[in-house]
């Protein structure tokens, strides 16, 4: 496998645009446009559906398209490529699209669009837009970009000053993601040039199982106080041994369950922890076939942005209830880690004491670059919360590592500097829902704490895509050039880490030190095409001038 570290903003985008894609295609209504207009004050031209219609049909190119093809400078294999782009359908099933297009999260986005295909005059075109695609699903011929503008009610015309604005907006955010990769690198080699030289072949591989065998169980608890019902599965060595074991509870993602996470669960278990994954019904799998068979109109609810951190203070509650009865007294739930991975990651920065910005939220929510921030899709769900101080910490997490964490405009600055424990962020490069350049680089480097960590790993793009349905498979590989690194290699990256992690700071074992700083990234990714680094507090000022710098360079296209 050959791979450059060339342009990772592209690839990012890339994706992100396919998953934008994946969601915005499905909609009805019984009229029809004849005309696009395209409309760049003063100039007005109109392109008309029935030229696309005959150049789909055999290739023909009349008069009215032709005028755009020449502007444009389209080649005969582009010509080929646009004929088939009008003519391919997206399979999917027109009542599941328009349950799609209905939730909060496609509002955000069919807004995006509508504010670049307008109805005639300038109106938004959102609930157009809306209509074609639902009713293009039912035909015959399936969604299609030529039966989208067939099916369009009323003419249209296209915003291109806006298309243009976004074009430069979408440009910076590539070129963000570029420049954040390659300097949380050139830190990280920095931080490990002056780093004390170790030979780390010679130490424990931390990579490898540790020497306890693992067991897997499963608990049905029920919260009484939220009638809320949830199952917790739990790893833990065959054999308890000793006082004071530790205990680190992991907060799955948004459509996800507990036992996705079960290899990670497995190697810190080997190790000697107890590790409980809890369900968070409302959020997880079992809340998206609920969505997808029309028993819920939303694709997660609302009060779980509440209900997950209660959901991890519950379960410690509820160990400390079984503690003697299930684990003969020998769990330490006085001090305990806590993980979560992208919703996930806002759980466990809640209970470790962040707290949501509305005002930073709404803000972020507002900006017109935020609509290209696909974890915003989230995020800004939480605006319809009740505006009061909600305060999830809960005193006996001691520490915190997350994994493409949620978190940039729900908590922003102010809200995560309320967290004064020790603080892991793992983020990845082609990360779609949680994009480095938004989030975790957004706020990392304006941490306060000193026991704060960046990983950034390379190809890392939020989820395991070999476990993912073909469907997305599918689409993931219509990415060019796309090449993500293999699932074991990132386990690899970030089971050592988290072990690394929680060793010295829930388990106080000093000897891990070692494994947490650059230079151990540095040998992690010897001969690998996809590299992980590392940086600490220590080079947190660097990285937050950066960042400064950049908002200033980009400021009037960041905040108009």
């Amino acid at each position: 496998m050959i791979f450059s570290r060339i342009s990772f903003g592209k690839k990012l985008t890339a994706i992100s645009l396919s998953f934008l894609s994946l969601g915005i295609f499905n909609v009805k209504t019984s009229y029809s446009a004849d005309n696009i207009f395209f409309v760049y004050s003063p100039l007005i031209a109109s392109l008309r559906v029935e030229s696309l219609e005959k150049f789909a049909k055999d290739g023909t190119v009349n008069q009215n398209l032709g005028f755009y093809l020449n502007l444009a400078r389209v080649n005969e294999q582009q010509k080929a490529e646009f004929r088939r782009a009008l003519t391919t359908p997206v399979k999917v099933d027109p009542v599941l699209l328009s349950r799609i297009l209905n939730t909060d999260e496609a509002e955000r986005l069919l807004n995006y669009f509508g504010s670049v295909i307008n109805i005639r005059g300038g109106s938004n075109g959102k609930f157009l837009l809306r209509g074609a695609l639902i009713k293009s699903a039912m035909e015959e011929d399936g969604l299609t970009l030529l039966n989208v503008l067939r099916n369009l009610a009323v003419d249209i015309q296209i915003n291109i000053p806006r298309i243009l604005n976004y074009s430069e907006q979408i440009n910076l955010v590539v070129n963000g993601s570029d420049l954040f990769v390659d300097e949380v690198a050139r830190l990280g080699e920095k931080e490990a040039e002056l780093s004390e030289p170790v030979d780390f072949s010679k130490l424990t591989d931390i990579r490898q199982l540790g020497s306890f065998s693992v067991t897997n169980s499963r608990l049905n608890l029920l919260d009484s106080t939220r009638n809320r019902e949830l199952y917790v599965e739990i790893f833990q060595p065959a054999e308890l041994k000793g006082e004071n074991i530790p205990v680190v509870i992991f907060s799955h993602g948004l459509s996800s369950r507990p036992e996705d996470f079960s290899r990670w669960a497995t190697h810190l278990a080997s190790y000697g922890y107890v590790v409980v994954l809890p369900q968070h019904p409302g959020s997880d799998t079992q809340q998206t076939e609920d969505f997808l068979a029309g028993f819920s109109r939303q694709i997660f609810r609302l009060n779980e942005f509440i209900d997950r951190p209660l959901d991890i203070t519950f379960v410690l509650n509820e160990l400390t209830r079984l503690n003697n009865q299930q684990f003969g007294g020998k769990l330490n739930l006085e001090s305990v880690g806590v993980g979560g991975h992208s919703f996930g990651g806002y759980t466990a920065l809640a209970v470790a004491g962040a707290k949501i910005n509305f005002q930073q939220l709404e803000r972020s929510c507002n900006l017109e670059i935020g609509n290209l921030n696909t974890a915003l899709l989230l995020q800004c769900r939480a605006l319809q919360l009740p505006r009061k101080d909600y305060n999830f910490r809960d005193e006996r997490v001691k520490a915190v590592f997350t994994i493409n964490p949620v978190n940039a405009s729900i908590f922003g600055i102010d809200g995560l500097n309320n967290i004064d424990i020790p603080l892991f962020v793992a983020a990845g490069s082609y990360d779609p829902a949680t994009p480095f350049v938004f989030e975790q680089a957004r706020t990392f480097p304006f941490l306060t704490d000193q026991n704060v960590y960046l990983q950034l790993q390379e190809g890392q793009a939020h989820v395991d895509f070999s476990q993912l349905d073909a469907g997305i498979t599918d689409l993931i590989e219509t990415v060019g050039n796309l090449t993500l690194p293999s699932p074991y290699l990132l386990d690899e990256y970030t089971n050592s880490m988290t072990l690394a992690f929680f060793q010295v700071h829930l388990r106080n074992e000093e000897d891990y030190r070692v494994f947490l700083q650059s230079s151990y990234a540095q040998y992690l990714s010897q001969g690998q095409d996809f590299k992980t680094f590392l940086i600490t507090s220590q080079f947190l000022p660097e990285l937050r001038d950066k960042y400064k710098q950049f908002l200033m360079d980009n400021y009037d296209l960041i905040f108009r």
